[in-house]
């Protein structure tokens, strides 16, 4: 029961994000039921997506990513049904907010902050001076917190 409490706060998480603070999905007045359908379909594939990007990126956020200890750390059940006492994160998570670093020595970054640094890495469309009509497309070097980003969602920004 505690769990299934918990999974409710997440769900509503979730919508408060969809909404506000990461994906700025704006309510949109539809009256047609499939365009309704089809704002809710992209209103879920939004989450779904954020989820698993921050299921990925764990190591570079402030998220706990050793659940097995965080369960550890955690009363029993017995005691939380008595107690509803808050989840604990694991010793590595409180390691990470305190120092704010990571296990591999980068800053920690909330989602919001994670998603502005990896927004300034740009896709330019370039032409030459001696051909106008050939153009190419070069990718701005990632920094090296966004070149770790990249390789934990498994994403090659040359390929875009």
């Amino acid at each position: 029961m505690v769990g299934a409490y918990k999974g409710l706060a997440r769900v509503e998480r979730a919508f408060r994000s969809l909404k506000t603070v990461d994906l700025h999905l704006r309510p949109i007045h539809h009256w047609l039921a499939p365009r309704v359908r089809a704002h809710v379909f992209l209103c879920m594939l939004a989450c779904h997506v954020e989820w698993h990007m921050r299921e990925r990126l764990k190591p570079m956020l402030f998220d706990d990513d050793d659940p097995v200890a965080a369960a550890r750390e955690r009363p029993s059940i017995a005691q939380a049904l008595c107690l509803l006492a808050p989840a604990q994160p694991s010793p590595a998570a409180l390691h990470k907010r305190a120092s704010k670093v990571t296990a591999q020595g980068g800053p920690v970054h909330s989602f919001q902050t994670l998603l502005r640094d990896l927004a300034t890495c740009t896709l330019n469309e370039m032409t030459t001076t001696l051909n106008d009509a050939y153009s190419f497309t070069l990718v701005a070097t990632p920094t090296s917190i966004q070149a770790q980003a990249f390789r934990l969602l498994d994403v090659d920004p040359t390929k875009l």
